[in-house]
């Protein structure tokens, strides 16, 4: 059973050192250089960010001291970002050298809140390095885990340290926890779940333990073309996972499937762009499936529309490319006016304006950690706090 930091007050954690895995790996946009100076970066979306927040604030108001541990894939540190994160969080960030993690007993008397630089500089990170683990943990009182997004990794920084210090769940990681329970458990009448995005390995699991437990799975996006391409329809260029056609075993009964799609043989929206009907396609060679097409939509809308509750992850096509954006954007709509609704993933997130976000639910952090938990998957982040199904 996972404890939480809401569990411990003032008096429990006044000046209390506490190690806090966060997740700050976020997409950035490159800003042009200026006199030949080395590139800068802004934070793209800072939804992430900006969900740990609460834990922070509830730590540091509690007269906590906090070293923020994370990675990031896009850039090697955090350096040119960490003013840009603690606009986002509210708080000024003293940024701390792997190589002087030691020292955050000298860097405290500075500053409240640390932040370590990227975890993974350290190779010992991602092979959940029991040295790394306890360089980690010296002088620390207190382990906090609010990163759900990366719980489905078996980490240093996410599973070995838990088993070295009393370790908690952050007030994210409970949040999580909650919403995708409820996903789960809710009644399988007027449940619908979406899907899509690119990867089939990672959707078919879920497809399969929400068989029985949902009334309606719709599949759009690049794994609808695994589907097309084993039912022997052919589908061009289009992206497929070649190593999971397994899905000709499933029970279809619940499973829709788009029947009309927009193809193109130009990715970037600039070529030749058509409809074309799915029950009986001509899909030429060097065309891609890149979004759901007009009846898709509204069939899809219409079986939302009549949902008591919705989950989804993945959006419906190329929606980075405006033209193809048109079934995730249409999906959005018609999922935020469901009575309750969970949504994750990085790409559906980003690709909903911040005014539809709002209308949701609950809006997941995870995107591979939220299919593991949906797809019934030990997490060895909350196994290591004490999670049990």
């Amino acid at each position: 059973m996972i404890r939480y930091i809401s569990e411990l007050n003032r008096e429990q954690l006044n000046g209390k050192k506490v190690l806090l895995r966060v997740d700050f790996n976020v997409a950035l946009s490159q800003l042009p250089a200026v006199n030949n100076q080395p590139p800068t970066f802004k934070i793209a979306e800072g939804f992430r960010i900006k969900s740990h927040k609460e834990t922070i604030d509830y730590l540091t108001g509690n007269d906590a001291k906090v070293m923020l541990v994370a990675h990031i894939s896009q850039i090697n540190s955090f350096l040119p970002i960490v003013e840009n994160i603690g606009e986002i969080l509210g708080q000024t960030l003293t940024l701390v050298p792997l190589e002087h993690i030691s020292d955050s007993g000298k860097l405290f008397s500075a500053s409240s809140v640390l932040l370590l630089d990227n975890i993974r500089q350290d190779s010992g990170e991602e092979k959940n390095s029991d040295e790394l683990a306890n360089k980690l943990v010296q002088g620390f009182d207190l382990y906090v885990n609010d990163a759900f997004s990366v719980s489905h990794r078996k980490h240093a920084s996410v599973s070995a340290v838990a088993g070295k210090l009393p370790a908690y769940g952050g007030l994210l990681i409970k949040k999580e926890i909650e919403g995708l329970s409820k996903a789960l458990n809710a009644p399988v009448q007027g449940k619908t779940v979406i899907l899509g995005g690119a990867k089939i390995a990672t959707k078919l699991p879920v497809i399969e333990n929400f068989l029985d437990k949902a009334e309606k799975i719709l599949v759009g996006g690049a794994i609808a073309n695994n589907f097309f391409k084993a039912n022997g329809i052919n589908v061009g260029a289009s992206l497929v996972d070649d190593g999971t056609l397994s899905i000709k075993n499933l029970d279809m009964n619940k499973i829709v499937l788009p029947v009309d799609a927009l193809v193109s043989d130009d990715r970037t929206g600039n070529g030749n762009v058509r409809f074309v009907d799915l029950k009986k396609p001509d899909i030429a060679a060097q065309e891609s499936i890149l979004d759901i097409g007009k009846e898709s939509i509204a069939n899809f809308t219409e079986i939302i529309g009549l949902s008591k509750m919705v989950v989804w992850n993945g959006p419906m096509g190329l929606n980075e490319v405006e033209r193809f954006k048109n079934g995730t954007n249409a999906v959005g709509v018609a999922v935020s006016k469901v009575g309750y609704s969970v949504i994750g993933g990085g790409d559906t997130v980003a690709a909903l304006s911040e005014e539809i976000r709002s209308k949701f639910t609950f809006v997941s952090t995870g995107g591979g950690a939220m299919l593991d938990f949906l797809a019934g998957k030990p997490m060895p982040g909350l196994v290591a706090l004490g999670y049990q199904e």
